[in-house]
């Protein structure tokens, strides 16, 4: 939660009285009064900054709220965000149901404390924790305090041994990479814990690399965080290597060093997509592994789990046993009141989707995503995450495989596209700043962040995109025509003419997107006949209304680069009435370019007019992008892009006809 400053509304309005825009609101005190529209019986006014001294009616009070929150972004299109954004109805009624109870009251709500430690025991056997152990775990508010509580326990168990032995307790230090997700450092800095980064490069995938870790250990190393699913690029840190890693390292010095495994995001794929991976409790040196409901456990925002391996783990001084509320219990959270509507909410997915369903959601946000980065890489861009990369099994299986969506066929990661700008575009268009994609696509409607890569590679920027449940084929299509559309805007060409960067190798298999891909003459996509769904398994997958959108086929495409390139992005297919009104059309086409051509012939015969060809014939504008030939185009300025008289639509005279700068183009 971001802290924020109390404000003096006194102060506000005392400022305002000179500022030169005061001049054009209306009424006195506006600045700071929220007003609504709704007809003259609801009608209210009230104060931002201060309490109002009276209510308003209930009515009005909504209709404020409601109009100020429409200024947020869509969530479906949130693009950035790991946080999961919709549930199925009759979730969102058990989660109303049951809003206004609070976890903490075991007394009083017993059912929600046995759904909870039926939760516990569930996650447990998914990550398969040891069946003579005695697992124990709680719930948290999101995986940072899960994230927290579990370094908490790695620095008690590490404090009791030092004084056992007589040794200094006060310098603990923690080890993890400098990918990690600020929660981690938060920790550490909390906690008087030094943390201890190891640097990541390109050539480690930007996630930690074991063997670089190793050199960070010493006798003060409380523990060691390996993440699952890097927030950067996806990729999974290998918790079984730096496991062995530990092993070598207490065989020559001595030193027990645990592992806690950050599964924010990956401890809800890994066990579905990646059923042969060993990354959890079946790892012996993993003590502790934390995760977040609210993202790939398909819950709304505000839970988080963390479990022991064994309850021996968790040192006695950090559980509280409480006797006020009516009987014994037993607390460890840095919470204390948290509500139960979450958890309940996470055992209704547990119960409607079971193993099968995650699996299946697991594999179609997989899917989704190596059609988007198939696409990404067939055009303008580098991908930097890798689930659309074949693995080493999946290289000499894919050719035969029947079911190519096999995740396990593929390199490890999280359901996660992120991607740069290619050096080669760089080098033809060292204008183009990739912070403006980020900047158009908002003007869509998407979100998707433009954000440097961590310590050690922070000079490359990185877009991404999180694809979760609710991202269906036919938005990454809609995704993917808008980026490059704005990518090509901002190349200063028309949407699709330029073919030099298409790849005629880039594979792009059945999941692709319509794309801009080598293809020969003869080459025709495969209509798909509906749209794509992401309801839940007992609604329907698709719905029968058609749409014109063609699909690459499931064989690879590749060709060589001879062929003639035809850039194809959404084709339709014409109908006969169609083509018909288009033959009719064809002699008046004609007709039209002889008079063109008639126009600049004779357009020599004036000194003048030579000096000023037909405006039609000097620009030739498209939906996305205008070219200008002979004229002095402005550029946005390279740092901030701002609009100026140049640009933004109101030159007059010869200026107007060289408009075609950053805000002409949005």
């Amino acid at each position: 939660m971001s802290l924020s400053r109390h404000i003096n509304a006194e102060e506000v309005i005392e400022k305002c009285k000179d500022h030169p825009h005061r001049k054009h609101t209306g009424q006195e005190g506006r600045q700071t009064l929220h007003q609504s529209w709704s007809r003259d019986e609801d009608a209210a006014r009230a104060p931002k900054y201060t309490m109002p001294e009276f209510g308003i009616p209930s009515k009005a009070a909504y209709q404020l709220l409601h109009d100020e929150s429409a200024l947020d972004g869509n969530p479906l299109l949130n693009l950035a965000s790991f946080v999961h954004t919709w549930m199925p109805e009759e979730a969102n009624k058990l989660i109303m149901e049951n809003i206004n109870k609070n976890q903490v009251d075991l007394d009083e709500y017993p059912a929600a404390t046995i759904i909870h430690n039926r939760c516990i025991s569930m996650i447990a056997d998914l990550w398969k924790a040891p069946k003579e152990g005695k697992v124990i775990g709680t719930s948290t508010a999101g995986s940072s305090e899960a994230i927290m509580l579990g370094g908490l326990a790695f620095k008690k168990r590490w404090q009791e041994a030092r004084k056992a032995a007589g040794k200094d307790y006060y310098h603990p230090n923690i080890v993890f990479g400098s990918n990690a997700q600020v929660a981690l450092e938060k920790f550490a800095r909390y906690w008087d814990v030094e943390a201890r980064l190891v640097p990541v490069n390109a050539s480690t995938n930007y996630v930690m690399n074991p063997h670089d870790a190793i050199p960070f250990i010493d006798e003060n190393t409380i523990g060691v965080i390996v993440i699952l699913g890097s927030t950067y690029t996806g990729h999974f840190e290998d918790v079984q290597l730096m496991s062995d890693l530990l092993d070598d390292l207490q065989t020559r010095t001595g030193l027990d060093i645990p592992i806690h495994v950050d599964g924010a995001s990956g401890a809800f794929i890994a066990p579905f997509a990646y059923p042969s991976l060993k990354w959890g409790f079946d790892v012996p040196r993993v003590h502790s592994i934390n995760t977040s409901g609210h993202k790939f456990g398909l819950v709304y925002a505000g839970l988080g789990w963390v479990l022991w391996r064994d309850e021996s783990l968790l040192h006695k001084d950090l559980i509280f046993e409480l006797h006020y509320l009516g009987s014994v219990e037993y607390s460890f959270t840095l919470n204390f009141s948290k509500p139960a509507a979450p958890i309940i909410a996470q055992m209704y997915n547990f119960l409607n989707l079971g193993f099968d369903g995650y699996r299946r959601i697991a594999i179609k946000d997989l899917r989704n995503s190596r059609m988007l980065s198939r696409a990404l890489e067939a055009t303008y861009f580098t991908v930097l995450s890798n689930v659309h990369k074949p693995s080493a099994k999946g290289a000499a299986e894919l050719e035969s495989a029947n079911d190519t969506d096999d995740p396990e066929l593929y390199e490890q990661g999280l359901p996660v596209v992120s991607f740069r700008l290619s050096d080669k575009f760089m080098a033809e268009y060292p204008h183009v700043q990739q912070a403006w994609i980020q900047s158009m696509l908002r003007t869509k409607g998407w979100i998707v962040p433009n954000y440097n890569a961590p310590e050690g590679e922070a000079e490359t920027q990185i877009l991404r995109v999180v694809v979760r449940e609710t991202l269906s084929e036919d938005l990454i299509e809609r995704l993917i025509v808008d980026i490059l559309e704005i990518t090509e805007a901002l190349m200063g060409t028309s949407a699709y003419s330029r073919t030099s960067f298409v790849d005629p190798a880039s594979p792009v298999h059945a999941e692709g997107a319509a794309v801009a891909v080598a293809l020969p003459p003869s080459f025709a996509f495969p209509p798909v006949p509906h749209h794509s769904s992401y309801s839940r398994p007992e609604s329907p997958l698709s719905s029968p209304a058609p749409v014109a959108v063609y699909h690459p086929p499931a064989a690879a495409v590749s060709f060589p680069s001879s062929l003639p390139v035809a850039a194809t992005l959404g084709i339709h297919q014409r109908s006969f009435p169609a083509r018909l009104v288009h033959a009719l059309l064809l002699p008046f086409t004609f007709i039209f370019h002889l008079f063109t051509a008639f126009l600049f012939l004779t357009s020599f015969r004036s000194p003048a007019s030579s000096r000023n060809p037909p405006a039609f014939l000097l620009a030739h504008s498209s939906s996305s992008a205008m070219l200008i030939k002979g004229v002095n185009v402005h550029q946005p300025d390279k740092e901030h892009g701002r609009p100026d008289k140049d640009n933004f639509g109101d030159a007059t005279g010869e200026a107007a006809q060289g408009q075609s700068g950053f805000a002409r183009q949005c």
